[in-house]
């Protein structure tokens, strides 16, 4: 495919090249039975995700030398805070669906300048759908312009929800308030999300820069919002990667959904 020549075409090229190149190796792994350790509790890493990781950084640090690095499966250095571009990647976002051959994850490469991301690639290599994202340039699914939905009731919102945060009761207080629909990473969440496969996201849970930072982009180009659990915008790059929570829609919906979250944070507090 031929790209245009846009401030970051080069980046994304590269960002593209290295997620279809990992989702090579992470589809090689697919299977029932795959064996994984767990790093700790409940978050399991395979021979996929570091494999997958290395080939990234090899395309990245050979393509870009001088930019800064943070990724799950990479040991963080303070060095990257010294960068304007910092590259905020994970090789495999849903290692639990992965691992539970449930086909609902992604490669996330993602390059941030000045605390935002410029570049973003979402890559399902179960599906084979790449998502990619260039700001200003708006979002494609395998070449194809997306966009977020048009929903503009909460009632009728499908919110892509946390499977895990499901079991855990987490979303037992939103389920008479909008449609919940159980989905796999949050990274692939906010993927279909820009498609407008669901409505909106949101987790009250901390998430890790690199499982957030490509779907970002994603969504904002797609014509939609992610904010902080206070509506202001994220910043990456940040001296720790984990973020308190999330909450990515449409862009309609999203006044609404902050008021919600807060008004059943209230209920709880009680």
């Amino acid at each position: 495919m031929t790209h245009p020549a846009t401030v970051f075409a080069r980046e994304r090229v590269v960002a593209e090249r290295a997620a279809r190149e990992a989702g090579a190796i992470v589809r090689r792994y697919y299977e029932p039975g795959v064996a994984y350790r767990e790093k700790s509790p409940d978050n399991p890493v395979t021979r996929a995700d570091l494999e997958a990781n290395a080939c990234i950084l090899r395309l990245v640090s050979e393509a870009f030398p001088h930019d800064g690095w943070l990724s799950e499966e990479t040991a963080d250095s303070r060095e990257r805070l010294a960068r304007s571009r910092v590259w905020v990647v994970d090789p495999l976002d849903g290692t639990k669906e992965f691992v539970q051959h449930i086909p609902e994850f992604c490669v996330c490469v993602a390059l941030v300048e000045a605390g935002r991301p410029v570049v973003a690639v979402s890559y399902n290599p179960a599906a084979d759908r790449l998502y990619v994202a260039e700001r200003g340039c708006g979002t494609t699914v395998n070449g194809t312009p997306a966009r977020v939905s048009r929903t503009a009731g909460v009632a009728e919102a499908v919110v892509l929800a946390s499977r895990s945060e499901d079991q855990r009761g987490e979303w037992d207080a939103f389920k008479d308030r909008v449609r919940v629909r159980l989905t796999g990473s949050v990274a692939f969440k906010l993927a279909e999300l820009a498609t407008g496969a669901g409505d909106a996201t949101f987790t009250l849970t901390p998430k890790n820069e690199w499982d957030i930072c490509a779907g970002t982009l994603l969504v904002e180009e797609a014509g939609g919002r992610v904010t902080d659990l206070a509506g202001a915008p994220l910043v990456f790059n940040q001296p720790s990667p984990l973020r308190p929570g999330l909450v990515a829609s449409n862009g309609t919906l999203h006044a609404a959904l902050l008021a919600l979250i807060a008004e059943v944070a209230r209920a709880a507090a009680r």
